[in-house]
């Protein structure tokens, strides 16, 4: 690869062996950047190309990918963020995961789009990027010690506060199939185990620092979107307001909060864990990504019954669901104490809360026993057993150590009737949305390659009555409004169209919490690039990108037969608005079908169909 670009990138990929513990650079040119962009699209290009089929996810073959994007370390709201990717050992599919902080913005300024790590070290090492520079250290000294510990050291070991760490804790050490990475103490990269990835490696962490401010070709588009998102606040004042969760109430209304495993519908301590109860309660402050003016992270602190540091944050809508309503348990310390320990130990707290409603509901229908549980009263509501289970997992003792392997496989282990109470797709738990609300979003659960997935999504809610978003669709010539029950052929296409803007953004790697429509993106993109870009080769771009994945997968053993949902979507809530009202499989069949369809793969298998991929020009 030769000429790089004028805008926007570094033009160079950093590769680390940490087997022979050798670097060395790449450099990128103006067609492979624009084939692929960034994030999500270095990181399926990579996968595709380099990965032999049935790498094992936990050997040193596997490759961990950190992946920057065109507008990383922009000053922009949501510019922030960077994406990481690997197979993944909790689906054993491609796995990638956005997560926000300074982190890639960081490594942006130390002169890198790409980050590929190879091998496995003979013992604990982190890297220590800066400006050019490359240093695989010793972490002996480190591996067993918490997210925040790791920081500190590095930090005063390097002699440089203003660093930052994208690190995992004794949950990636000790192989937890959904173990997370975390950049700094809150900011989480958590689904598909990407911090197992990290920990079979000996990697402990990459810490970066960076002096060189990204080019940008055109600056006044930029700075003019800056001021547009200062001025439209309004659009995201919930998120300004409260972070995450702050529609938890009408979530429980509606039959969209997960209660006790998806299972029931009424929950009357929703109020007791809500965004604003939050606010009014223990919240002492908000945090920002970079660059951004929402400012949508919480910082909690609790000094009894348990101490709860502020340092890590505080809890999101998906942990207070997943830890809270999914689990019966509505005390918000214990929740904010279950997320600061996730957070510390680099756990996925979805995965995480879902395994443990998992395994309350198993418990509770006889097919664990006291006994399986060295003792432990695993019922819905049972706070100090969530807790106590966190610390297990993470450290795969007792019981734990089935339950650190994912609801899917320790179903297959416990047997009997236990595989209907994992909600899963190829072995991801679900995000803490109910299908039965948003058929839209079962799809999307059905089809993603990454399993059941809530952010690469249509949220159907979204996309009634008159908001920015109905407003952009309108320009776009697709008709409205749409029902929430609906699942024929015009949801169908609302969900492609909406699934390939999240993974432009995910290449881009920009925040989805941000308004920005796709015209807004497609000028800021060309503005810092200085390319002539249009709309519509950013979505064939983000099309590539979802059909290179799905090859992965296919190659993987994946089938048609793995897009589907849990028993339990298809059966009614015990309680609430959804007591008569489960998902239809046969539409959800034909749904499907439709997707396959539109995306140019064979409607029966889900293949993409040669002419396809040549269209795509996919390698």
């Amino acid at each position: 690869m030769a000429e790089q670009a004028n805008g926007g990138y570094s033009g160079k990929i950093l590769r680390v062996n940490l087997s022979n513990k050798s670097t060395s650079v790449e450099t990128t040119d103006n067609s492979f950047l624009r084939k692929y962009l960034g994030g999500a699209g270095f990181v399926t290009y990579f996968l595709w190309k380099e990965l032999g089929q049935g790498t094992d996810p936990l050997g040193p073959d596997n490759k961990l990918i950190f992946a920057l994007g065109p507008l990383t370390g922009i000053p922009l709201p949501g510019s922030g963020r960077n994406c990481i990717g690997a197979k993944s050992p909790l689906t054993e599919g491609i796995a990638k995961s956005e997560v926000g902080g300074f982190w890639g913005a960081e490594l942006k300024r130390a002169g890198y789009d790409v980050v590929i790590v190879e091998g496995k070290a003979a013992k604990p090492v982190y890297l220590w990027i800066h400006d050019g520079e490359v240093g695989i250290k010793d972490a002996g000294h480190l591996w067993g010690k918490n997210i925040k510990e790791t920081q500190q050291t590095i930090r005063t070991e390097l002699g440089d506060n203003l660093l930052r760490v994208a690190a995992i804790g004794p949950a990636g050490e000790n192989l937890v199939r959904y173990a997370c990475i975390m950049n700094g103490l809150f900011d989480v990269a958590g689904r598909g185990g990407l911090g197992a990835v990290m920990g079979a490696k000996n990697l402990k962490a990459v810490a970066v620092r960076g002096h060189q401010a990204p080019p940008i070709s055109n600056s006044q588009p930029v700075t003019e979107l800056r001021k547009w998102m200062a001025a439209n606040l309004h659009l995201v004042k919930d998120f300004c307001e409260y972070g995450t969760g702050a529609a938890m109430e009408a979530f429980e209304a509606a039959g969209n909060l997960p209660v006790r495993n998806f299972r029931d519908g009424v929950f009357p301590g929703i109020k007791k864990i809500s965004a604003p109860t939050i606010k009014d309660t223990i919240r002492i402050g908000m945090d920002a990504c970079f660059a951004c003016t929402v400012r949508c992270k919480k910082v909690v602190q609790v000094k009894e019954p348990y101490f709860v540091d502020p340092a890590y944050g505080g809890p999101e809508y998906e942990t207070l669901a997943a830890l809270g309503s999914n689990c019966g348990i509505d005390n918000l310390e214990a929740l904010a104490k279950g997320s600061e320990l996730c957070n510390a130990y680099s756990l996925d707290t979805i995965s995480a809360g879902e395994v443990i409603a998992f395994a309350m509901e198993c418990f509770e229908n006889g097919l664990l026993s006291v006994k399986d549980t060295d003792g432990i009263e695993l019922r819905f509501g049972n706070e100090e057993a969530m807790l106590k289970l966190i610390e297990l997992i993470a450290r795969r003792e007792g019981i734990g150590d089935l339950l650190a392997e994912g609801a899917a496989r320790a179903a297959r282990k416990i047997g009997k009737a236990a595989e209907e109470f994992a909600i899963q797709v190829k072995g991801l738990e679900a995000g803490m949305h109910d299908p039965r609300v948003k058929p839209g979003l079962g799809l999307g659960f059905m089809v993603n390659p990454q399993g059941a997935d809530h952010c690469c999504n249509l949220h159907d809610t979204m996309y009634i009555g008159e908001n920015w978003r109905v407003k952009e669709l309108k320009h776009l010539g697709m008709p409205v409004p749409f029902s929430l029950e609906d699942i024929g052929p015009r949801k169908v296409a609302l969900f492609k169209l909406v699934q390939q803007k999240l993974i432009l953004l995910d290449s881009l790697v920009v925040c989805q919490f941000l308004p920005y429509s796709f015209e807004q993106l497609n000028d800021v993109v060309a503005a810092v690039t200085g390319w002539d870009t249009s709309i519509t080769e950013l979505m064939r771009i983000a099309e590539r990108t979802l059909t290179m994945t799905r090859l992965f997968n296919l190659r993987e053993g994946f089938t048609a037969a793995d897009d589907k949902l849990p028993p339990r979507f298809f059966q009614p809530k015990t309680d609430g608005v959804l007591v008569d009202k489960p998902l239809d499989p046969a539409k959800l069949e034909h749904a499907k079908r439709y997707y396959y369809v539109l995306m140019g793969w064979d409607e029966g298998t889900g293949i993409p169909k040669p002419e396809k991929v040549a269209e795509l020009d996919i390698p």
